[in-house]
């Protein structure tokens, strides 16, 4: 009986798995195995939030796995001589995988798959969660794309044709005795501080059909305009779903047009703006793919003259606990803190205030998100932090600098967001809410700070450091 192992990393899922659908068409045993090997994610490994999703999202497949005749054979330690191991024990001939795309993991996959090969083990590898390959579409002149809308454009014309694979119609069945507990990768905090991110998801696969569902149910339909609105379910909220591979976008394009297509609604509703929202995503990883200097390094060279800001500990402290004293970035910050996630929108705007108004290093803000967003990407982090520094990709000029004040007046006119996430300012009046340090008694009678810093002359100072690096 020949046996392969199929190495789940960031494809938790059964549905539309390359690696897993071919391994059980070509091999009477299959071993659905998961490595625990941080280390080997180099100086990006998984922050608390990203660890807590993975614990359930592990739970969650290998639930799937045992309703299926197998399970999830969980182990710790260096990858090469995990898989050696396990091919060993098992007689296994071949090891099956979906692709990885950042830098530690390609040199790592590179160097694994030349060694299994030595050891006269067979290695396949398939294309990931992603329409395209990073690799696979270029400019005219072959080189990778520097700017989204032609990107888009060329990927657009592909996606139509992509079809979803459907869950193996033999599912593995190789159960393996011993391997490690789930509760022994020590995944889950130590101290509990989850409770929120429990309230707010459900992780695994099971979970992100659900949420597609309630996208296509509730706020597909006018997702161009309630996707700004931070106090509206107007997004679908399957990004980190997206990132630990529960779900793939060829599975949300073909089930948004077969749930609407059900619904009847299929032809008074546009779904371009949001696959151009997944089209960004996988420009990030294109972006990535190609220039993977840019995890800690300005994509533009041009900004490595510029002159932050002293690193100010005091400062980092505020933002990160919301106690800026401006109203949209400590709701924000607040909002992370809690459900370890941010509404985008709300994302550009506490970040260009730490990169702007406080001038502190892009990677201060990036490692902070890395550390509490549930959908912590390597591709998406890296450019949504440059973007908004203006030192990136496609990057939003440097003199745009969010203001925190009219953006919450423009997509949060009530309040209703800031109130949720600011006890302290919820019955304050809509005449102050926005700005209440206009109101002296309103900060004394209630706690919350008067603002770090004068927006407008901070953003002074940002145009001016920007003007003085371009010499």
């Amino acid at each position: 009986m020949s046996t392969a192992i199929v190495w789940f990393r960031r494809d938790l899922r059964i549905a539309d798995n390359a690696a897993l659908y071919q391994a059980c068409a070509d091999h009477a045993g299959v071993v659905p195995l998961y490595i625990h090997a941080p280390q080997e994610e180099g100086s990006w490994q998984p922050g608390a939030a990203s660890r807590w999703w993975l614990h359930h999202s592990l739970q969650a497949l290998d639930t799937d796995l045992r309703h299926r005749g197998g399970a999830l054979h969980l182990r710790r330690g260096a990858s090469l001589s995990t898989l050696l191991e396990v091919a060993a024990r098992t007689g296994a001939d071949t090891v099956y995988w979906n692709r990885s795309y950042e830098p530690a993991s390609i040199a790592r996959d590179t160097q694994i798959k030349a060694a299994l090969r030595e050891h006269g083990i067979a290695v396949r590898s398939f294309s990931g969660a992603s329409w395209q390959e990073p690799w696979q579409l270029t400019t005219l002149e072959g080189q990778p794309y520097r700017v989204f809308t032609p990107y888009w454009r060329k990927l657009r014309t592909l996606i139509d044709a992509s079809e979803p694979l459907p869950a193996p119609a033999r599912p593995p069945a190789m159960v393996l005795d011993g391997g490690e507990s789930l509760g022994a990768l020590d995944l889950l905090p130590s101290i509990p501080w989850d409770g929120g991110m429990r309230e707010h998801w459900t992780p695994g696969e099971q979970g992100a059909r659900d949420a597609l569902e309630l996208f296509a149910d509730d706020a597909i339909g006018d997702y161009a305009t309630a996707r700004d609105v931070p106090a509206r379910h107007g997004t679908s909220r399957l990004s980190a779903h997206l990132h630990f591979g529960e779900i793939t976008p060829k599975q949300i394009h073909h089930g948004l047009l077969t749930m609407l297509r059900q619904r009847r609604a299929d032809r008074s509703v546009d779904i371009e703006p949001y696959l151009r929202e997944l089209g960004w995503r996988e420009f990030a990883q294109h972006w990535l793919y190609h220039f993977p200097q840019v995890t800690n390094e300005h994509f533009n060279p041009r900004f490595n003259g510029f002159a932050w800001a002293a690193e100010d500990p005091e400062a980092l402290r505020r933002w990160q606990r919301g106690r800026t004293g401006i109203p949209l970035v400590d709701a924000g910050m607040r909002e992370l803190w809690h459900t370890g996630w941010m509404h985008n929108r709300v994302r550009m705007v506490v970040a260009s205030f730490l990169t702007k108004n406080l001038r502190q290093h892009w990677l201060h803000g990036a490692r902070w998100f890395w550390d509490t967003l549930v959908d912590a990407d390597l591709a998406n982090n890296t450019m949504g932090w440059q973007w908004v520094a203006g030192c990136g990709v496609d990057a939003a000029p440097y003199f745009r600098v969010f203001n925190p004040v009219s953006q919450a007046q423009k997509f949060d006119p009530k309040g209703v967001y800031l109130r949720r996430w600011l006890p302290e300012l919820r019955d304050a009046p809509e005449s102050t809410l926005h700005e209440p340090w206009k109101d002296r008694g309103l900060l004394q009678q209630t706690g919350y700070p008067a603002p770090m810093i004068d927006l407008g002359l901070s953003r002074q100072a940002a145009l001016a450091a920007y003007q003085a690096s371009r010499g």
